[in-house]
C-alpha cells in the first residue's frame, strides 16, 4: 500500500498518488466572513477623510476668493480644535492620557511652538514657489493630496500605510497652495488649519470609533452632509459627483466586497509546503 513518505522505497512512481490523495482537500479554510454593517462602518474611515481633503479645498478656495477672512477662519478653528481637545480626553475619562503620560502643560508648549514658529516663517512659506508657475503648483498639491489619500492609514495592515508619509504630503500640499493666497496671515492660517483636519482630526475620529462606535457614525454621517453643503455652494454638480462617490464607496463597495467574497473558492490540502508548528527553538540554543 502506498504511502504519503518520502524516506522509504516504495515500487511507485515519484509522482504515484493514491485515490485517498484527494480526502485532505479543504477548500476557503482561511477566508473572511464579512457582514455588510461591518463593511459599511469601517469604509466610514475612508469618507472621512475624503471629506476632509473636500473641506481644505473649499477653505483655500473661499480664502483665495476673498469669500472667508483668515482671521475669521483662525477663530472657528480654535473653537473647534478646544471643543475636540476636551472631547478627546472626556471620551475614555482621561485613559489615555494617563497612559501616555503627557500633561496638559506639554500640549500647550507644543502648540506655542507650532503656532509661532509657523507665524515667523509665513513670509517665506508665502513666496516659496513665487518662481513656479501656479498651473504646476496646482498640479502638485491634487498629486500631494492623491497621495495623502493614498497612503493614510486606514486600519488596514498593509505594507503601502505610512501615516507619517501621508501627513508629510497633506502639509507640503497645504504649503503650495497657502503660497498662492494673498498674504503672510493667510498662508500662517492655511498652514494651521492643515494639521488641524489632516493631523489632529483623525486622532480625535479614531479614539471616537474605538470607543464610541454610534458616535462615530453620527460625526461621520454630520460631516460627510456639511462637506456636501459647501461644495454645493461652488459647484452643484462636483457636490452631486461627490455624493455618487461617497455613497460607491460606503454602500456600493462593500456590496460588491462580500458577492465577490461568494465566489473565493480557495483550495488547501496535502501539496501545500509544510507547516512547522512544533517549537523548535530548543535547536537553536
Amino acid at each position: 500500500r502506498w504511502q504519503k513518505v518520502l524516506y522509504e522505497r516504495q515500487p511507485f512512481p515519484d509522482n504515484y498518488v493514491d485515490q485517498r490523495f484527494l480526502e485532505e482537500l479543504r477548500k476557503n479554510v482561511h477566508a473572511r466572513q464579512y457582514r455588510y454593517q461591518a463593511v459599511v462602518f469601517q469604509s466610514g474611515a475612508v469618507v472621512q477623510q475624503l471629506c476632509s481633503v473636500c473641506v481644505f479645498v473649499l477653505t483655500w478656495w473661499y480664502m483665495d476668493a476673498g469669500l472667508l477672512s483668515p482671521q475669521g477662519l483662525f477663530g472657528a478653528a480654535l473653537v473647534s480644535s478646544l471643543l475636540g481637545y476636551v472631547l478627546f480626553d472626556a471620551v475614555d475619562g482621561g485613559a489615555g492620557r494617563w497612559a501616555s503620560g503627557r500633561t496638559r502643560w506639554a500640549d500647550l508648549k507644543s502648540t506655542l511652538v507650532f503656532a509661532a514658529f509657523t507665524y515667523g516663517f509665513s513670509p517665506v512659506l508665502k513666496t516659496l514657489t513665487e518662481s513656479i508657475s501656479t498651473d504646476t503648483i496646482y498640479a502638485m498639491s491634487a498629486l500631494m493630496l492623491l497621495g495623502h489619500l493614498i497612503f493614510f492609514d486606514y486600519g488596514a495592515n498593509a505594507a503601502i500605510v505610512s501615516s507619517t508619509l501621508s501627513l508629510n504630503m497633506a502639509i507640503f500640499a497645504s504649503v503650495c497652495l497657502a503660497s498662492r493666497l494673498p498674504r503672510s496671515l493667510h498662508a500662517f492660517v492655511m498652514v494651521t488649519f492643515a494639521m488641524q483636519i489632516f493631523a489632529l482630526w483623525p486622532m480625535l475620529q479614531k479614539k471616537l470609533k474605538a470607543r464610541t462606535p454610534r458616535c462615530y457614525v453620527a460625526v461621520t454621517v454630520l460631516f460627510a452632509l456639511a462637506a456636501l453643503a459647501a461644495l454645493a455652494t461652488v459647484s452643484s454638480v462636483g457636490a452631486v459627483l461627490f455624493a455618487s462617490l461617497l455613497l460607491a464607496i460606503s454602500c456600493l463597495c462593500p456590496y460588491c466586497l462580500i458577492r465577490l467574497q461568494l465566489l473565493k473558492d480557495n483550495i488547501h490540502g496535502p501539496w501545500d509546503e509544510a507547516e512547522i508548528k512544533e517549537d523548535l527553538s530548543r535547536f537553536l540554543m
